[in-house]
């Protein structure tokens, strides 16, 4: 056999999801960093409370226009350059905030260059899966890489608020920009683009161009109706995550436990992406668990939506991170087998675009309906509810990836 048919499985495949990983993280925390802390940072800054969920919802903005051109860099350059244009920036922009943190508008041009790069990392988690793992680990990688996002935003919800308390609004700012340029650092290190030789048969396989494989994603039924399925979940995801502190505020958190509520939804993500994924990848099955995940995760939105238990609330947020956030990792495996030979990064990246238009649109939606008087969020809440129904039957129609089912055992 040629040494390039030669299929090898490296121990330096963790180190490469390691320092994605933690690059992902980051970019998470700077993300939803203002989200716990809306009330606070909106007087600080002497603006509405909408201004300061824009310095989150620009990453939406952002994402729409930059996501097809960083899934070309990174299907066209590699992970080293393309993942590496999102952590450069990263760095930049993040230690530019803990520069200048009582200006707004120096926030929000940080918070813009931030936005920029996350594409370029969030694009590229299952092409490190598709470069270094076989393919029945893909899904346990997938699940790890978002994992470190839930890490990242439990960071950036629990973290935060006790930051600001600790060491001022400024001082929580310059601590994320300092770890922000070693993240950067670490990258630069220890990223590989590729193994010598490849772990499976799919990835010596030849993938078709992005904007033929765009084609092939538009014109395949699974990966329309999990496009639909990420339209909702995602756009859920990040609405809730967005406004976590003013859909509770109204009935009596405040920002601490609010953060605390977010935080137990990104642990119980957490827990979620370490069971079901390698789950799925073990049963090699993935329609049935996305199937569970969003019947599982209807209990928990509806306990978010209307608990007035700050425990029931802890115990909702857990059960809602655990079903919505492990179906994430799963959905993106499945739409880059799915999809195959379409580039991995370009599945991912409109899988993920589908969740950041619909989550600008939830966002303006939960703010534009509060309830009258007492600002509560509670009526979009329940649409939720409702979207959620339409998420099952979407999973029960889609139909098994053929590659996890013929994977074989290493």
């Amino acid at each position: 056999m040629n040494q390039e048919h030669v299929v090898t499985i490296y121990p330096y495949r963790w180190v490469v999801l390691i320092v994605f990983m933690l690059a992902n993280a980051m970019i998470q925390v700077h993300w939803v960093v203002f989200a716990p802390i809306t009330s606070e940072a909106a007087a600080f800054y002497g603006v509405t409370p909408l201004k300061i969920g824009l310095l989150s919802m620009v990453y939406m903005i952002a994402f729409i226009f930059l996501c097809i051109p960083a899934s070309y860099t990174i299907d066209t350059y590699g992970l080293r350059i393309g993942v590496g244009i999102g952590v450069v920036l990263t760095g930049i922009f993040g230690l530019l905030k803990g520069l200048y943190p009582t200006n707004y508008t120096a926030i929000m041009i940080s918070q813009c260059g931030l936005a920029a790069a996350q594409p370029f990392i969030m694009n590229a988690m299952t092409k490190v899966g598709a470069n270094w793992f076989p393919v029945q680990e893909r899904a346990t990688a997938a699940g790890m890489a978002a994992l470190s996002q839930y890490i990242g935003i439990i960071v950036a919800m629990a973290a935060t608020p006790l930051l600001v308390k600790a060491y001022s609004l400024e001082g929580m700012l310059m601590i994320y920009g300092v770890l922000s340029i070693i993240t950067t650092a670490v990258f630069l290190v220890f990223m590989r683009e590729m193994p010598p030789t490849p772990p499976s048969e799919a990835t010596m396989a030849a993938r078709i161009a992005v904007f033929p494989g765009i084609r092939r994603i538009f014109t395949h039924r699974d990966m329309l109706l999990l496009l639909v399925l990420f339209f909702i979940g995602l756009g859920m995801f990040n609405a809730v995550t967005t406004w976590i502190e003013q859909i509770l505020a109204p009935r009596g958190l405040n920002s601490e436990q609010a953060g605390l509520v977010g935080a137990a939804m990104m642990i119980g993500g957490i827990v979620g992406a370490c069971i079901l994924p390698p789950l799925s990848d073990r049963l090699r099955q993935r329609k049935s668990f996305l199937i569970v995940a969003m019947v599982g995760m209807a209990p928990g939105l509806v306990g978010i939506t209307f608990c007035t238990s700050y425990y029931l609330l802890l115990a909702s947020g857990f059960v809602l991170g655990f079903f919505i956030m492990s179906a994430g990792p799963i959905g993106f495996q499945y739409g880059a087998e799915v999809s195959y030979p379409a580039p991995e990064s370009t599945s991912q990246g409109l899988i993920l675009l589908a969740g950041q238009i619909s989550g600008i649109i939830f966002i303006f939606g939960m703010d534009t309906f509060r309830a009258a008087g007492s600002g509560s969020m509670t009526p979009f809440m329940i649409v939720f509810i409702a979207l959620t129904l339409v998420c099952v039957g979407v999973c029960l129609n889609l139909n098994e990836s053929s590659l996890i089912k013929e994977a074989h055992d290493v």
